[in-house]
């Protein structure tokens, strides 16, 4: 059984004890979320599309970790014109656990 779950504007596919990461989530960790807007739920032979989500379909995660990306410089040049400018970004993320899916 999987689910698309829509979250924080993007969409992941979400399986049983699959470990998901999404952008940075403000919960303390071992906390558990219900994520409501499940898109598509299959569960082998039958497949349920949301209009635009699937009613009583609910996706029970726990939240593991909180960690920041790699660093990603940005390099800014005008030529001729004697400017550049170089600054840097880490993007922070969560580490969710997929506990269980709930079924309409």
């Amino acid at each position: 059984m999987y689910a698309l779950v829509e979250y924080k504007g993007k969409q992941y596919k979400a399986e049983k004890g699959a470990l998901i990461q999404v952008d940075k989530i403000d919960a303390e960790q071992g906390q558990t979320i219900d994520i409501d807007t499940v898109v598509l739920l299959s569960d082998g032979d039958k497949v349920s599309v949301g209009t635009p989500y699937v009613e009583g379909a609910v996706v029970k995660a726990v939240v593991e970790d909180t960690f920041k990306d790699k660093k990603i410089i940005v390099y800014k040049y005008k030529s001729k014109k004697d400017y550049h400018r170089t600054i840097g970004h880490r993007q922070q993320y969560t580490n969710i656990r997929i506990s269980d899916i709930v079924g309409a």
